[in-house]
Formats: structure tokens, sequence, C-alpha cells
């Protein structure tokens, strides 16, 4: 996993819960990218149509409550989120997407210092975020070791089957 992460914003606000970022009327689908195009939904149709390819969500407080949903962080990562920056996270939100290969990041207030479209630059190791049309850098949370060695490959069963030798 890149330690600097470059990409365009799309902001979404407070509360956004499992069943916005993955609809439950979709849950039978399998293929990723039928899956990825309903991504957000709830907040708006438009959402997956319009993602920037690589692009990263910005939420405001509590992003992914509700249910303990793995399907929410597969969609926005079949939708081509490469990371979701928020003011915080519903826990087993945050721990899901880790354990699935979505970057989380806590980035406390960003979502009030950022608007969609502009090009945001995450840092891993100085842990900060850029936003390039202003030129200011915020401060966020930065990973444990352990979120890392998950996240670095690919997710928690890719580092299992590396770690005991099976494919």
């Amino acid at each position: 996993m890149e330690k600097k992460l470059t990409g365009k914003v799309i902001v979404v606000g407070d509360n956004i819960d499992t069943d916005q970022i993955y609809p439950g009327c979709y849950l039978a689908l399998t293929d990723p990218k039928e899956i990825g195009s309903h991504c957000l939904e709830g907040v708006s149709r438009e959402i997956a149509s319009t993602f920037p390819e690589g692009g990263i969500v910005v939420a405001g407080r509590n992003f992914g409550c509700g249910s303990s949903r793995e399907h929410a962080p597969i969609a926005l990562l079949a939708m081509g989120a490469r990371a979701v920056l928020a003011d915080s996270f519903a826990r087993i939100f945050f721990r899901n997407a880790i354990n699935l290969g979505l970057l989380p990041v806590i980035c406390k207030g960003i979502s009030r210092h950022v608007n969609a479209g502009q090009t945001l630059t995450l840092d891993l190791d100085a842990g900060t975020v850029s936003v390039q049309e202003t030129g200011e850098s915020y401060p966020c949370e930065q990973l444990g070791e352990q979120a890392m060695l998950i996240l670095e490959a690919g997710g928690i069963k890719p580092l299992m089957r590396k770690r005991f030798g099976k494919e």
C-alpha cells in the first residue's frame, strides 16, 4: 500500500450508516462491479456513477454506523475508493474496513475543510492530509502497526494466506 495517496474527493455528511453506504436490497449481488454501482445509493443515486476512480470519501462524524455489514467497505472498494477520511467512524465499520483492505483515517474536522471535487493528498507517514487547491494541511490520526500490516497485505485474509503460506 502506498504511504502517500492523492485523489479527488466526494463529501458526505454525519451518521452515514451501512444501509446508506450499501442498501440491504442489494445483499444478494456478488459481482464487484455491480456492487460498486450501488455504493452510497442511500445518500445519492449519482455518487457511484460519478465517483472519480481512486477517489477519496470524506465524511463527518460516525461514518459507518448501523449494522456490522461487511458489504459497506466492500462496496466502497468496488466503487473505486482508495480511502475514507472522517471526523470519526463507527468502531465495527472501522475494523471491517481495515480487515477488508479499505483505508479508514480519522481526521477530526476534515469534513468542514474540504469540498467535493477538490484533490487531497494523504501522507500516512506524516499523519497529514493536504488540500491541493488551498495548500492547507490538517492532522490525521495514524494507524497502529498491526492495522498497517493488514492494509499493506490487502486485508486480513491475504495477510493470513501469506503468513501461513497458502494461496
